[in-house]
């Protein structure tokens, strides 16, 4: 699992990007143990931008007891995960058989379906009252 990568996602997913310690922590063991899939994505996203510093290269802010994605931390993320555009028809050798045309690119995955939107959209919004419970408590 990339740590960066992991952290610049779960900041992503809360509304404003900022997120305490503990919530921090508390994703990153669900991320950490969730199995092969989410290590291989991180290692993919984290293969576009090689040298990828969240804190040197300000794609991250500490502050008040956490972590806030900024601006441009939100642009590099989009930048890991864009789909790469349509490839071009690469033309195979003549070799005594008329020539063939092969694409020369990896099968893009499904995109995600409206449910899984909505899944994730009520997840958010668990977590976020949930902080919000925790702060309120914690006062």
């Amino acid at each position: 699992m990339n740590f960066q990568v992991t952290v610049l996602k779960i900041l992503a997913s809360y509304p404003d990007g900022f997120a305490v310690m503990e919530d921090l922590k508390r994703d990153m063991a669900i991320l950490a143990t969730s199995g092969r899939d989410w290590a291989d994505r991180t290692r993919r996203l984290a293969a576009r931008v090689p040298d990828l510093d969240i804190f040197s290269q300000g794609l991250v802010e500490r502050i008040s007891g956490g972590w806030r994605l900024t601006f441009k931390g939100r642009e590099v993320l989009e930048l890991m995960e864009a789909r790469p555009a349509a490839p071009e028809p690469v033309q195979a050798p003549f070799v005594g058989e008329p020539p063939a045309t092969i694409l020369a690119s990896a099968p893009v995955p499904p995109l995600p379906q409206p449910a899984d939107r909505a899944r994730r959209r009520e997840r958010h919004e668990r977590r976020r009252e949930a902080r919000e419970r925790a702060r309120a408590n914690a006062s």
